[in-house]
């Protein structure tokens, strides 16, 4: 599988578009059709490069582009706008996006655009993440604790994933709640204790004085890096 591509597009014809020929060059591809869930996608899945358009009904991409440059500089950032003032473009750059393409474009011209930035940026894809102990294969969704695998549930496993892509950043309950659980979860938020507990019991030494998932009294919980 080839680089992931996050698309960030409200128009379903525009981004089915997009997205077939992302998928014909063999780019593993995300989608988002707001703002607040294209940053949910990119906190959770982190990927290689986002195709960011500049109007969506939440937040504009130029809001979602600082964040990205700020929180996730190694993510790349394409801009895909209809806007051709020069205005636009130099502030999409100086907010820290990569490139800009002006729609309608060649899609052959969208993917040149996109491999030249990945070979620029000397982007790898990344199949394994590893911190301390551990070691997540992203492709086959499984956790390794000094090569033992563990034994997760498929939310614990999202859960998991939120923490080692976030390393040494805290996290509130909100936000790990819409980052596993969706903005759209009705439910006692509590449920981020509980699992946060159960995987505790998992991955820690001793559950009861944790090592990797510290609490943050009064804000949410944090992942520190392990040795």
């Amino acid at each position: 599988m080839g680089a992931r591509i996050l698309v960030v597009e409200d128009e379903r014809s525009i981004r089915s578009f997009i997205i077939t020929n992302l998928k014909r060059n063999g780019f593993e591809v995300l989608e988002a059709e707001r703002g607040h869930e294209a940053l949910r996608l990119v906190k959770l899945e982190k990927p290689d490069l986002v195709l960011l358009d500049i109007k969506l009904p939440d937040l504009d991409g130029f809001q979602i582009c600082k964040e990205i440059s700020s929180s996730y500089p190694e993510i790349s950032v394409i801009m895909l706008t209809a806007l051709g003032q020069d205005l636009d473009k130099v502030k999409g750059l100086e907010l820290g996006a990569d490139d800009y393409i002006i729609k309608p474009f060649n899609p052959m011209v969208l993917i040149a655009r996109i491999k030249a930035i990945l070979r620029r940026t000397n982007k790898k894809i990344q199949k394994e993440v590893c911190t301390g102990p551990f070691r997540v294969d992203l492709e086959a969704q499984s956790i390794y604790k000094n090569d033992v695998l563990l034994e997760f549930t498929p939310r614990e496993f999202c859960l998991m994933k939120v923490f080692i892509n976030n390393i040494n950043k805290a996290l509130s309950r909100d936000e790990i709640l819409n980052l596993v659980w969706g903005e759209d979860f009705i439910g006692d938020p509590k449920t981020v204790d509980v699992h946060i507990r159960r995987l505790r019991e998992k991955i820690e030494d001793n559950p009861s004085k944790p090592q990797y998932i510290e609490t943050l009294w009064g804000r949410g919980y944090l992942w520190r890096k392990g040795d």
